[in-house]
C-alpha cells in the first residue's frame, strides 16, 4: 500500500470516525445488538402448546394423555392418524410427536427431539399405564407395582437427530448474517456517496491532479472499510460480552469466537466486492439525488442472498439452491457465515467460495478501476456503463 493511498484511508477515517452520524450509529447499534440479547434472554420463559398424534393401535390413551398433560401444566392438542401419515406430518413439522406402538410399548417419533414438557407427559401416562396392570395382575403388591412403575421407559426414534447447539448456531446464524448484510449495506453505500460528494464540490478535480484516480479511489474504500470494520467488532463485541453477562449465551465460546470471527473475514470480502462496485457506480453520476437509482441493482444483489438465507435457511439448513448461491462470490459473504455457524457448510465450500471471492476482487479491481478513472472527472448528466469502459 503506497502513501498516498494511506494518506487518502486516513483522511476518509478521520472524516468518518469525526462525524456525529457516525458516532450515533454506533451507540445505536451497538445499544440495539444488547437490547436483543437481554430481551430474548427474559423472553424465554413460558411454554406451548404441543400437537400430538396417536395411531389407531394406541387411540384410546389420548384423553388420559390430555389429562396427564395437563395434571404437569402442559396444553396439549391430540389427533388420530395411521402411522405412514403420521411420521410424514412429524417430518413436515405439523406434529410435535406421534405415539404409537402398544400401551404396553409405547414408541414416539420425533422429528429432532422430544420436547421436555411432552416427555414429562408421556412418562406419566406410561408409567399409569403400567400402575393399573399391575394393579390388576398381583393384587396391588406395592413392591411389584412400584418396581414396574420405575422400570417402564419408551423408545424414541429420531428422524433427523439434531446437530449440537443446533439452536445456539440458528441465533449466531441470524446475528451474523444481518450484522454483515448490514455492515456491507450501509459502508457500501458511503463509498458511493463519498464519491458523488467530491465529484459535487469538485474537489476530485483538485485531488486528481496530485494522485491517480486507482489510488482516490483504493484510498476511499481502504478507510471506509476500517471504520466499518471497527464497527462491527464494536458490535459484536457488545453482543458476545452481553450474552456471556446475562447467561444468555450458553453455547461454547469456541463456537460464538469462531463464528464472530468469520464475520470479520467475510464482512472484509463482502465490503471489497460491493465497495469497488459502489465506487465505480458512484462514479457514473454527479447528484446524490442519482445514487438510488444507479446503486439499486448492487442493493438488490446483497440484499437477494439475505432474505434467501432468512426465510430457507432456518427450516432447512442444508439446501440444496442456498449451498450453491453461497458458493456465487456476489452471495458468498452473505450466505456463507450463515451457512458456517449452522454447521452445514463444509471446509471444502467455504474455501471455493473464499477462492471465487478473491478472484473477483481481482476482476473488480480492473473493472472498478477503469470505470471510475473514466467517469469520475465528468459532469452533468448519468455517464453509461459502456462509455465509461471505452478508453480515452
Amino acid at each position: 500500500m503506497t502513501g498516498v493511498v494511506r494518506l487518502v484511508a486516513g483522511r476518509e477515517i478521520s472524516a468518518r470516525t469525526g462525524s456525529k452520524v457516525y458516532r450515533i450509529s454506533g451507540v445505536i447499534m451497538v445499544l440495539a445488538v444488547v437490547g436483543a440479547v437481554v430481551a430474548a434472554n427474559l423472553i424465554g420463559a413460558g411454554g406451548t402448546d404441543s400437537t400430538v398424534g396417536f395411531t389407531p393401535s394406541v387411540a384410546h390413551l389420548a384423553e388420559p394423555f390430555r389429562s396427564v398433560a395437563s395434571s404437569v401444566g402442559e396444553t396439549v392438542t391430540t389427533s388420530a392418524v395411521d402411522e405412514t401419515a403420521g411420521e410424514r406430518r412429524v417430518h413436515d413439522g405439523e406434529l410435535d410427536a406421534l405415539v404409537t406402538g402398544t400401551p404396553a410399548a409405547l414408541r414416539v417419533v420425533v422429528k429432532e427431539d422430544l420436547p421436555e414438557d411432552l416427555r414429562v407427559a408421556l412418562t406419566v401416562l406410561a408409567r399409569r399405564i403400567a400402575l393399573d396392570e399391575q394393579i390388576a395382575r398381583v393384587g396391588g403388591d406395592p413392591v411389584a407395582v412400584n418396581n414396574a412403575v420405575d422400570s417402564v421407559t419408551f423408545a424414541v426414534r429420531t428422524l433427523d437427530p439434531p446437530r449440537e447447539h443446533e439452536g445456539a448456531r440458528l441465533l449466531l446464524a441470524f446475528a451474523v448474517s444481518f450484522l454483515v448484510y448490514m455492515a456491507i449495506m450501509i459502508y457500501g453505500q458511503l463509498v458511493t456517496q463519498g464519491v458523488v460528494e467530491e465529484k459535487t464540490s469538485r474537489i476530485v478535480e483538485i485531488l486528481l491532479a496530485t494522485i491517480r484516480p486507482w489510488q482516490l479511489m483504493a484510498g476511499k474504500v481502504l478507510g471506509i472499510g476500517l471504520v466499518g470494520l471497527a464497527q462491527l467488532a464494536a458490535v459484536l463485541a457488545a453482543g458476545l460480552a452481553t450474552g456471556y453477562a446475562t447467561d444468555s449465551v450458553t453455547f461454547p465460546s469456541g463456537l460464538a469466537g469462531g463464528t464472530a470471527l468469520w464475520a470479520v473475514v467475510w464482512f472484509l470480502l463482502g465490503y471489497v466486492v460491493y465497495a469497488l462496485v459502489f465506487a465505480a457506480l458512484g462514479a457514473l453520476v454527479s447528484r446524490q439525488e442519482d445514487v438510488g437509482g444507479v446503486t439499486a441493482p448492487a442493493v438488490l444483489l446483497i440484499a437477494l442472498p439475505y432474505l434467501a438465507g432468512v426465510f430457507v435457511l432456518p427450516s432447512d439448513p442444508d439446501n440444496g439452491f442456498v449451498a450453491v448461491l453461497s458458493l456465487v462470490p456476489f452471495f458468498a459473504p452473505i450466505l456463507m457465515p450463515m451457512r458456517s455457524a449452522l454447521g452445514v457448510a463444509p471446509v471444502w465450500q467455504v474455501a471455493v467460495s473464499i477462492g471465487l471471492t478473491l478472484l473477483l476482487i481481482v476482476g473488480l479491481v480492473w473493472l472498478a478501476g477503469r470505470i471510475y478513472r473514466n467517469a469520475v472527472l465528468r459532469t452533468g448528466g448519468r455517464v453509461k456503463v459502456v462509455d465509461a469502459l471505452r478508453t480515452e
